[in-house]
């Protein structure tokens, strides 16, 4: 495993006791500071949840707990209430852009599936007051948890101003700004994986795993990388493997967690739409491509957590392109593919780019995706 500043706290002694270790605020570093505040479940109204519970860095910085929804979607700190989005992963958070509207007039960045938090900070300053998450009712009452704590009340006021505490809405922002601090250390984009190596010389590739990317990059073969390349040329170091744009590609309802959630199946995602800064009903239904860094160890997937196994992703991209009928027929649940939950603004002339993939090509695809899992969860790929 390649050496970070935090690995060998974390994987050495746990992250139980990491959680539960108090800070040492003599010297305590921003960094440090928002290390602690992301694992610190009394920022959570029952005190169970933290920002590591969702995003928990065992596991790819997803949410990995078993639940009713199958782990489609996250259960909250009142250990009742489901959300109706998966948990995306943490990894690699720090390199998105900021939510903008490009000249092109296409939306690109920003935190949460749907944009709506600009920054990391804005990120961390949503679930703590989330009903459904962790519950708490107001800044002010966030805030009065962390004074609780002295070694956090010293190293706030070293970093923010003796006064930082005079004023909530000021030291509830200092937190986020604290924890948006550790989400951008090398603990959470190490760029240790397998591809990574490769492209230092330090790991060849299987036949599978190079078809697989060979079909990825491909302009012709697959219309993989229309979204998922963020630099101008295949085999960069650095990709994310996400433009960051936003699109519907059909993801139907997932009907389960509707129905545990009580918002039922004739409830509609919005999506982008649901940004409070967009008001174009051309939006409805769009969602943010992620990284695809640790995709194969951070399932289910799709913003809903629809599809349980990573080549099921595939498979469905595919239906787009193939006419065989075993290609429409979502192997899951041996039952056509669902409908769309939104069907006026599918993004089909970048879905349809590409031909059929037969059965070497789907598992060479997944082969490739799996060698993007950085180094230390490779082990996940095992299990």
């Amino acid at each position: 495993m390649k050496p970070t500043l935090f690995a060998p706290i974390l994987y050495t002694i746990g992250l139980s006791l990491l959680a539960a270790a108090p800070a040492q605020a003599a010297g305590m570093s921003k960094v440090e500071l928002g290390k602690q505040l992301y694992f610190d479940t009394n920022l959570s109204k029952n005190g169970t949840q933290a920002c590591a519970t969702c995003h928990d860095p065992e596991h790819g910085f997803a949410d990995a707990r078993p639940n009713d929804a199958d782990g489609a979607v996250s259960l909250g700190d009142d250990g009742t209430s489901l959300g109706d989005r998966n948990a995306p992963t943490a990894s690699y958070a720090s390199i998105t852009p900021p939510f903008s509207l490009g000249k092109d007039g296409k939306y690109r960045g920003g935190q949460f599936h749907d944009g709506r938090a600009s920054s990391l900070a804005d990120q961390a300053a949503g679930p703590p007051l989330n009903p459904i998450e962790m519950g708490m009712a107001t800044k002010a009452d966030v805030v009065a948890r962390i004074e609780e704590n002295d070694d956090y009340v010293q190293a706030f006021k070293t970093h923010f101003g003796d006064d930082i505490f005079a004023d909530a809405d000021k030291a509830y922002g200092a937190m986020a700004e604290s924890i948006a601090e550790f989400e951008k250390t090398e603990f959470f984009a190490p760029f240790d994986s397998k591809y990574d190596r490769y492209l230092k010389g330090e790991y060849k590739m299987t036949k599978a795993e190079q078809l697989g990317m060979t079909l990825f990059f491909s302009n012709q073969f697959t219309n993989c990388n229309r979204c998922h390349q963020l630099k101008k040329f295949p085999e960069s170091e650095g990709e994310t493997f996400a433009n960051y744009e936003y699109h519907n590609i059909g993801v139907p309802v997932n009907a389960k967690v509707r129905a545990l959630n009580g918002l039922g199946e004739g409830h509609v995602d919005d999506g982008l739409l649901a940004n409070p800064d967009v008001t174009d009903e051309n939006q409805r239904g769009k969602f943010k491509t992620i990284t695809l860094r640790n995709v194969a160890v951070t399932g289910p997937y799709m913003h809903n957590g629809v599809f349980q196994d990573l080549e099921t992703v595939v498979r469905f991209y595919n239906k787009y392109n193939s006419k065989a009928p075993q290609s429409q027929i979502n192997p899951e649940t041996g039952e056509p593919w669902g409908p769309p939950e939104v069907t006026e603004t599918i993004s089909l002339e970048d879905l349809q780019v590409g031909d059929a993939l037969d059965e070497k090509r789907i598992k060479a695809l997944v082969a490739f995706m799996k060698t993007l899992t950085d180094k230390r969860y490779e082990y996940l790929l095992e299990d």
